[in-house]
């Protein structure tokens, strides 16, 4: 079986309906309630199993009680979690509000900020990336991520960034990289493209400044507006289809780890090809509300695992 090995971020997501986002002093009853494992390397492993495809996720989980309710929703979906976490380690919890009727979100959390990092070693790492097809990484746990992305690439294995947004130090992992997915929020420092010697007007382009700093195929995500591309073949665009959206929350992580599942199943084939797949996985994924809804229609999924597998 083909595996994506996801090295990231994992969170426990708490999710309520409301039909606004409330201003300061106001108390509003949320209609809907969700609790699952959360995360852009997290989600885009539990897409990646859903696809049919193998799915383990090298992250700091903890025992704590909300570690393990992380722990427990991860193994449900079916991902192999590898707990690199100390002792006092435990999850962040992410609290999302999504508004009602247009499927916007507002999100707040710590993230991986209240972890204490352990580095992997150099052995550790190829240990980990051994049967890989594809390596995914989210930018998070880089004391993580780097050993791994590098014992990628020395295997030959591709190594895929999710780049929801810019932290410090990302650009060490960029130099691993050999695809990177934009979100439409991500800014380059300016200082880190000046820094590397490139054009100056470069900063205000993510997707060039991102090429400049390693990745051979960089791309950038604007929600239902087509993907801006950019490998050896030219600046481009790819289309994204249009759907009733119900709930935007945990789209752009379902984007990468269908991308994470086509290119461990299919390999290094068109990139045109590869993101068209991805962006119709994630756009069936914003029909159905929270970051697990969708996998309930099983004809559908069931549809994209025989596309994926032809």
């Amino acid at each position: 079986m083909a595996t994506v090995l996801a090295c990231g971020l994992a969170v426990l997501d708490v999710v309520q309906s409301v039909d606004h986002v409330p201003a300061a002093d106001e108390k509003l009853v949320a209609d809907d309630l969700m609790v699952a494992a959360g995360g852009p390397a997290t989600n885009a492993a539990v897409t990646a199993a859903a696809l049919g495809v193998g799915a383990r996720l090298v992250t700091r989980v903890g025992d704590s009680p909300p570690g393990r309710l992380v722990a427990g929703d991860l193994a449900a979906h079916g991902v192999d979690v590898v707990d690199l976490a100390g002792l006092d380690d435990a999850p962040a919890i992410s609290t999302v509000l999504v508004t009602r009727g247009t499927g916007q979100r507002a999100v707040v959390s710590v993230n991986a900020t209240r972890s204490a990092p352990e580095p992997l070693t150099r052995e550790e790492a190829a240990g980990l990336v051994a049967g890989a097809d594809v390596v995914l990484v989210d930018g998070h746990h880089l004391d993580l991520a780097i050993p791994v992305a590098a014992a990628a690439r020395a295997a030959g294995v591709p190594v895929l960034l999710d780049g929801g947004s810019w932290k410090p130090g990302l650009e060490r992992l960029l130099a691993l990289v050999e695809w990177a997915v934009l979100s439409a929020d991500l800014a380059v420092p300016a200082e880190v493209v000046l820094g590397r010697r490139s054009r100056a007007a470069s900063a205000a382009d993510p997707v060039t400044a991102v090429a400049r700093l390693g990745p051979d195929v960089v791309a950038r995500s604007h929600g239902g507006a087509p993907i801006d591309l950019l490998d050896a073949g030219g600046r481009r665009t790819v289309d994204v289809p249009e759907v009733a959206v119900v709930d935007t929350l945990g789209a752009g992580d379902v984007l990468h780890g269908a991308l994470a599942a086509w290119l461990a199943t299919r390999g290094r084939t068109a990139a045109d090809d590869a993101l068209t797949w991805a962006a119709a996985v994630a756009s069936a994924s914003v029909t159905a509300p929270g970051t697990r809804a969708w996998l309930a229609d099983t004809d559908r999924l069931a549809a994209l695992r025989t596309a994926l597998a032809a």
